[in-house]
């Protein structure tokens, strides 16, 4: 259940770090910090509700090994994914001192990471960061790659930077205190990286889908382990996203519209797992996926008792702002990236519009 995966990037200079996943790995975290951060001032920053569950607690334990230490929050959610939140954190660490060799520890989910670590990747045009993700979508995927950022009212994850973290650091004992829907959450991830990059993961997690519990903790540290390896294996080849790291965002150009045309009511990884569903029924639409394939992949979600359902929309029009004004846009309108295959997708398909009106179940378009 010990995994090390080193992150190696040449571009622009080498570089490299270390993501360690291993149970218990949190309540080793003050003696590390201590260890590498010795004589620097460290500002961790999480949410209302890890404040409470972790925070306080890694607060005081690294106090007590002499390290100058500071711990700020902001409210628990997707809504604080926003411009204000960010510039009351620079703020509160300007005010607090913040230096170029200090450290920013992002403890908590993937809001918490991404606003974090945007925050570090900005104050004093960018200071070390370490990503410790709490929850399975951000232990996966968010805390994975250094893109960090924030939410936009035209859209999602719309103003951000690529700031690479000093480490990630794993703990899936963590996934313990997570509700059941937000453990559901992250399974949508899984299910994404496994059908975009590798069909043998996909059968492993078909087969194994009735045993992945949140204290499934061999299975489990197995799972998150190579998830992370196959993306970080994108992410070496493409850390900046100009070609093969799109392929993560499969099931994300609908799922994000319907993040953003519902105000965020339906939590990210039901978005992507509606979004996957949808997607894929376009790529059969289009020749490109076989119906079995499809088929597989609606009944895995399933399985896992996830959302395969389209939500009801109330404003079309929203939705196909918020498509539009995703990142992955260009003069030629949005670019899909869809599955050819289990463990196998395109990037940058042009759809037309009745295509997804009938994917998304919108009469009339």
């Amino acid at each position: 259940m010990n995994h090390n995966i080193v992150v190696r990037l040449d571009v622009p200079v080498r570089r490299s770090y270390t993501i360690r996943i291993r149970p218990g790995i949190l309540d080793e975290l003050p003696d590390t910090i201590a260890r590498e951060w010795k004589g620097k001032d460290v500002f961790i920053i999480t949410d209302s509700n890890v404040r409470r569950l972790y925070g306080t607690r890694l607060l005081r334990a690294i106090s007590t090994r002499n390290v100058n230490s500071c711990l700020l929050d902001f409210p628990a959610g997707e809504q604080s994914k926003n411009a204000e939140v960010v510039r009351r954190l620079h703020t509160q660490l300007l005010a607090q001192g913040i230096r170029r060799d200090s450290l920013i520890v992002a403890l908590g989910g993937g809001v918490v990471g991404d606003v974090a670590g945007f925050v570090a990747a900005t104050v004093l045009r960018g200071v070390k960061y370490i990503q410790v993700p709490t929850t399975l979508l951000a232990q996966v995927d968010s805390s994975v790659g250094g893109k960090v950022g924030i939410d936009h009212p035209l859209g999602k994850n719309l103003i951000g930077a690529f700031h690479q973290p000093a480490g990630v650091y794993i703990d899936p004992r963590s996934l313990r205190s997570l509700a059941a829907a937000d453990f559901k959450n992250g399974l949508a991830e899984v299910v994404k990286i496994a059908a975009a990059l590798d069909r043998e993961f996909f059968t492993l997690i078909e087969r194994a889908s009735r045993r992945i519990t949140k204290n499934g903790l061999r299975l489990l540290s197995d799972i998150i382990a190579r998830s992370v390896e196959l993306k970080v294996a994108v992410v070496q080849k493409d850390e900046f996203e100009s070609g093969l790291r799109k392929a993560l965002n499969l099931g994300h150009t609908l799922g994000h519209a319907i993040e953003a045309s519902t105000n965020y009511t339906i939590k990210h990884g039901e978005a992507v797992a509606i979004g996957l569903v949808a997607e894929s029924r376009i790529a059969v639409t289009m020749g490109l996926l076989r119906e079995q394939d499809h088929t597989r992949l609606v009944n895995m979600l399933r399985r896992l008792r996830l959302q395969t359902k389209f939500p009801r929309i109330k404003s079309r029009s929203r939705f196909f702002e918020a498509l539009a004004a995703d990142k992955k846009s260009d003069a030629g309108g949005t670019r899909f990236v869809l599955l050819k295959g289990l463990g196998h997708s395109v990037i940058g398909v042009q759809v037309p519009t009745p295509f997804i009106a009938q994917a998304c179940g919108f009469p009339g378009i």
